[in-house]
């Protein structure tokens, strides 16, 4: 082969620092890729790294190939980390910046008892028994929710151990933190009392629509069921996902009696009748004008003491009383100056439309400005007293939106020929022969 020597480059020490800058550049954009690589596919798994420092209360963990940092409120209260020491953590994502990957940890997240759980009972780690939900007070108290897949294999137990040696592994490794086991069950009700153990539960009254639950206890259990500034109820809302509160039987039971004597009322003044009728209809379950007025009236009549005649007689007083009331409330609509187009709009009714007039809302596009959750929201939206759903309140918002999209000009297309007129010329193609006669109007004729 030939060999031709080249001559030699001469780079300036610039160049040469120039050079050695993007060297390093590249290398380290390199090293960083691979981190990524690595790590991003292996959120919620448990890691074990060595702290390596503190930085303003955030711990960063040698995890041997890269970093990771327990931010402060993933740390689990009270517990002091050395440098040097080696924990267990969860990746608990991992996100790529310009400095890096950025691997974040954690050990107060519900995942990561979870996943020490499944280290210490082989039943949960074969799939055999499942941990549906985790309500966590970090270093203090936790609550799980276990269900088994075999019916002959307790979940409790399993999860307890011999002895109490598996619960007792996980508890050592997040500092003493107190662990209720507690069996999972697809009736909500049944979920809520085991997840308010150790106190007893008397009653449970569900409320479906705003996803809240009243808990009766008995006097001397209300400390019990609350637990130590409410962490017991707080942990119990958390692991069923429902608002709880907690009442005694003493509170239940006036909460009740104010219920029953405000219905009585109500029946008393609108319909006419005397105390021990209107406490029947609230004894039977009615409590609402509209119940009494849109029953079959076989319904009304079938209760002790009450015969047909009455029967038709309540229901033409509580139809009367119902129109008396919508007349109020148009009187008082237009007093606000709420426009009559509102009511046009299925879905509103008189009341409703008092209640946006004295939000300021008067006008359809005042209405249609608003979102649905401004409208519905169950804590603060305006009409959130009418049980209305999402749905209703998008639809009533759309109903009041119909006009902007009716309003819109069509393009104008040009003239256009009527059949008993003759042909309209066209500015670009000129004029048009007329169909009964083979004439072009003003045409040229050359010579």
């Amino acid at each position: 082969f030939i060999v031709d020597p080249l001559p030699a480059i001469e780079f300036g020490r610039i160049a040469a620092q120039a050079a050695k800058q993007v060297i390093v550049q590249k290398v380290r954009d390199a090293e960083r890729d691979r981190q990524y690589e690595e790590y991003k596919d292996r959120v919620n798994e448990i890691i074990t790294g060595v702290v390596k420092r503190a930085e303003f209360g955030h711990v960063v963990v040698d995890l041997g190939k890269a970093e990771g940092v327990i931010r402060r409120d993933q740390q689990i209260p009270r517990e002091v980390l050395r440098v040097g020491d080696r924990v267990r953590t969860l990746i608990l994502s991992v996100r790529r910046e310009i400095r890096g990957p950025q691997i974040f940890l954690s050990r107060a997240a519900g995942e990561f008892m979870k996943k020490l759980f499944a280290q210490e009972v082989p039943e949960i780690y074969d799939g055999i028994i499942e941990i549906k939900a985790v309500a966590r007070d970090p270093g203090s108290r936790a609550k799980i929710g276990v269900i088994s897949r075999d019916s002959s294999i307790d979940p409790v137990g399993a999860c307890v151990g011999m002895k109490g040696s598996r619960v007792q592994a996980v508890v050592q490794e997040l500092q003493g933190e107190k662990i209720d086991i507690i069996p999972w069950s697809p009736d909500v009700a049944t979920f809520v009392v085991n997840a308010l153990q150790p106190a007893e539960v008397s009653k449970v009254v569900m409320d479906e629509e705003d996803n809240r639950i009243d808990v009766v206890v008995p006097d001397d259990q209300l400390s019990l069921a609350i637990g130590r500034r409410g962490q017991n109820v707080r942990l119990a809302s958390q692991l069923t996902g429902r608002q709880i509160d907690i009442m005694t039987e003493a509170d239940e039971s006036e909460r009740r009696q104010k219920e029953f004597v405000e219905k009585s009322t109500l029946f008393e003044t609108e319909l006419d009748i005397d105390e021990m009728l209107a406490q029947l209809l609230v004894a039977e379950g009615f409590g609402e004008l509209d119940e009494v007025a849109y029953v079959d009236i076989a319904e009304l009549a079938g209760i002790e003491g009450i015969d047909e005649d009455i029967a038709s007689e309540l229901q033409n007083r509580a139809i009367e009383a119902i129109e008396r009331k919508e007349a109020a409330a148009r009187e008082e609509r237009r007093a606000l100056g709420v426009d009559d187009a509102l009511a046009d709009i299925a879905g509103l009714t008189e009341a409703m439309l008092v209640v946006l007039g004295k939000a300021g809302i008067k006008t359809i596009d005042d209405l249609g400005d608003l979102a649905s959750d401004e409208l519905v929201a169950k804590r603060d939206g305006i009409l959130r007293t009418f049980g209305l759903s999402e749905d209703d309140g998008n639809r009533i918002i759309m109903a009041a939106r119909a006009h902007w999209f009716d309003d819109e000009i069509k393009p104008d297309t040009g003239p256009v020929a009527d059949a008993t007129t003759g042909p309209v010329a066209d500015a670009t193609t000129g004029p048009v022969a007329d169909a009964t006669t083979g004439e072009v109007p003003n045409a040229d004729v050359p010579e």
